[in-house]
């Protein structure tokens, strides 16, 4: 005999919250046609692939969907994007979810990105640019210290052809851009 499975209903509030957020306006105009997951070149590692992410906030499944890798690994290729027959934009819809995980405290320990995107921010904010040494070895110091060993001759060679400078330079005008940083995170930005 077949098994009845029972949801909860249906989180209608979620797809008006991702709606609200630009680059989600146009998530119900999706056909499930599943050209951005066959485009997608890392979709074969998400918990849900991006026909079915957009599937799950249109059925309101919020904390399924927020407590999973997948839009952590959208590399913003914009594959899904350009290929869209409906000129959906999955790609901003990934960031779309990942500002209402940051928002709601759902960040995945699947995924390192919430910490590297907090780390970028945090180097941009202290030198008006990214330093890459300070902000890498500030991930692997919250993540996995020891993953830096596998990475250290890549760090090197990097070194040795002056792609990798050991001081962080500033940029001139410091004010105006945490003038900028503040306002988008007034503005509700998931800074």
């Amino acid at each position: 005999m077949a098994e009845t499975m029972v949801k909860a209903p249906a989180d209608v509030s979620f797809i008006n919250e991702v709606c609200s957020i630009p680059g989600g306006e146009a998530i119900n105009s999706c056909i499930q046609c599943g050209v951005c997951t066959g485009s997608c070149p890392t979709a074969d590692q998400w918990d849900y692939p991006p026909r079915r992410v957009i599937a799950l906030v249109r059925a309101g499944l919020r904390d399924e969907l927020l407590s999973s890798n997948s839009m952590w690994f959208c590399v913003s290729c914009y594959s899904c994007t350009v290929r869209c027959p409906r000129d959906i934009k999955p790609a901003d819809i990934m960031h779309a979810l990942e500002i209402i995980a940051i928002r709601s405290g759902k960040t995945t320990p699947k995924s390192n990105t919430p910490i590297m995107y907090r780390c970028f921010v945090d180097s941009a904010r202290s030198n008006g640019r990214v330093y890459e040494l300070g902000m890498m070895i500030k991930l692997f110091l919250k993540t996995n210290p020891f993953a830096a060993f596998k990475l250290a001759p890549v760090g090197m060679g990097l070194f040795f052809h002056k792609r990798l400078p050991l001081k962080p330079s500033r940029i001139k005008g410091m004010s105006g851009l945490k003038a900028i940083l503040n306002k988008a995170r007034e503005l509700g930005g998931a800074e």
